[in-house]
């Protein structure tokens, strides 16, 4: 197969990020990368260049660190209340996914990905669960959210 090197322009998922040198096959960089301004061929002029594209990127990748610790230390502080509704016999139906999460944090004013929040699977009982939040590669934080059954109040009560 024939392959060629490319630098590339912008970050692209499962092949590198910005100023990276990567080999790639010849079609691929003709036909898509090059013609959509995602890469440039490498070459020596091009690789002289090279220098304000990493240059850009490392002022990139420091201001998403700043930005991911910031939504951190708001994340951390935060406690999310989920209530279950309850069928006939009393069970709870229903759950608690990542994409409740993510609609309470938007409410609150928090935009993430709905991918970073780490959740095993959907939440179906009640009580109160420790959610890890992965914001950035390096930064991490966890999120408190309680769960309660919509009739669990009454009975406790009675």
């Amino acid at each position: 197969m024939a392959t060629t090197e490319v630098i590339l322009r912008e970050k692209i998922n499962q092949l590198g990020a910005e100023a990276d040198v990567v080999t790639v096959k010849a079609g691929y960089a003709r036909n898509y990368l090059i013609p959509q301004g995602k890469a440039f061929e490498a070459t020596k002029g091009n690789l002289k260049q090279l220098e304000s594209l990493q240059a850009k990127r490392v002022e990139r990748e420091a201001a998403e660190l700043q930005e991911a610790q910031e939504l951190s230390g708001k994340i951390a502080k935060l406690k999310l209340e989920f209530t279950l509704e309850t069928g006939q016999g009393g069970k709870a139906f229903g759950s608690v996914t990542n994409i409740d999460i993510h609609k309470q944090l938007s409410d609150k004013g928090i935009e993430i990905d709905r991918h970073a929040i780490a959740l095993d699977g959907p939440i179906k009982t009640s009580g109160k669960k420790d959610i890890e939040v992965k914001l950035h590669s390096s930064v991490s934080t966890t999120l408190k959210i309680n769960v309660t059954v919509e009739g669990e109040d009454k009975e406790a009560a009675e």
